[in-house]
């Protein structure tokens, strides 16, 4: 879910505009505490220096939107709360009246960003946290987008790899919780387009598909018995990590030579929800990144059903 756009939402500047009632100074500016109804109807109460909101302060749109927190010369600056018309809201730092260094954003779907932010955009390390799947995305972003190193974490299996343009290229793996990792790639691939669509000149779109090349083998652990052959003995078999102290025994799992020249589709963690106005345009589900990309979620799930 996208957070872009939402500070359309401008405060009135002062310049002694509006009613306001509080402390000025000897030049007349407002200076120290004051309350302020502007204009268009906002109302700001808290610090003012040198007739600026310099400090702590409140400011509510008349749109229900509202600021709780610190200012340097009329601009959002330092520790801050912002709540936005929809109900979501963003707590964290700023800069320039810009999300920027380290905060959490609360979306209205549930969802939650936690981590860095540059310019208004998430960028760095982050976290984002899928409320409906349970998945989250750790790792890297650049300019609002999924970029970089990560891990894709769903509630039986993960991916590890790399991302760009906020999808999942080149090597990587497919970590399973039952004890095998499917190892492979991700390579772009062409759309398929129909007979009417070759007729007319469209862009071709390039998304990633998944090759896989092995899977470790899934080891059997048993606890070893006097009149029995030690299961690491066993041809096949070895100790697989668990709790210390017994294991869950499970069948040994031939690699995916059907997966391997299959292709898995696309990882699509999904786009963020919008904070207010234009966000209101883009309605994204969590499987589906851009128009014409795929989800991988229910590829990963056959492979999941291969496995067990």
């Amino acid at each position: 879910m996208s957070d872009l756009g939402s500070e359309e939402l401008e405060e009135e500047g002062e310049n002694d505009l509006g009613e306001y009632e509080g402390e000025r100074n000897e030049a007349g500016e407002r200076h120290g505490h004051g309350k302020a109804r502007l204009p268009n109807g906002d109302i700001y109460e808290g610090n003012y220096e040198h007739g600026k909101r310099h400090g702590q302060g409140i400011y509510k749109f008349k749109n229900g939107a509202r600021y709780i927190g610190e200012y340097v010369r009329n601009q959002k600056h330092g520790q801050g709360t912002f709540i936005y018309p929809d109900g979501s809201r963003y707590e964290g730092e700023w800069a320039d009246d810009l999300r920027h260094g380290h905060g959490v954003y609360y979306y209205i779907n549930n969802d939650t960003y936690t981590g860095e932010w540059f310019a208004h955009q998430r960028h760095g390390q982050g976290t984002y946290f899928y409320a409906e799947t349970g998945s989250k995305y750790v790792g890297t972003w650049v300019n609002g987008q999924q970029e970089g190193a990560a891990e894709l974490i769903h509630l039986n299996h993960r991916y590890q790899g790399k991302f760009l343009n906020k999808n999942p290229v080149g090597p990587g793996k497919y970590v399973f919780d039952i004890g095998c990792e499917q190892h492979g790639e991700y390579r772009l691939t062409d759309v398929e387009r129909g007979e009417e669509e070759e007729e007319e000149e469209t862009l071709i779109t390039v998304i990633p598909k998944w090759k896989a090349t092995k899977i470790t083998e899934l080891a059997l652990w048993t606890p070893t018995l006097p009149q029995e052959q030690p299961a690491a003995d066993r041809p096949g078999q070895e100790e697989a990590p668990g709790a210390e102290g017994g294991g869950e025994m499970v069948e040994e799992v031939q690699p995916l030579t059907d997966v391997s020249e299959g292709e898995l589709e696309s990882t699509r963690p999904g786009d963020e929800e919008g904070d207010a106005s234009r966000e209101d345009r883009e309605e994204f589900q969590y499987d589906s990144l851009d128009q014409g990309n795929i989800s991988f979620e229910e590829e990963e799930g056959r492979q999941s059903e291969l496995l067990e």
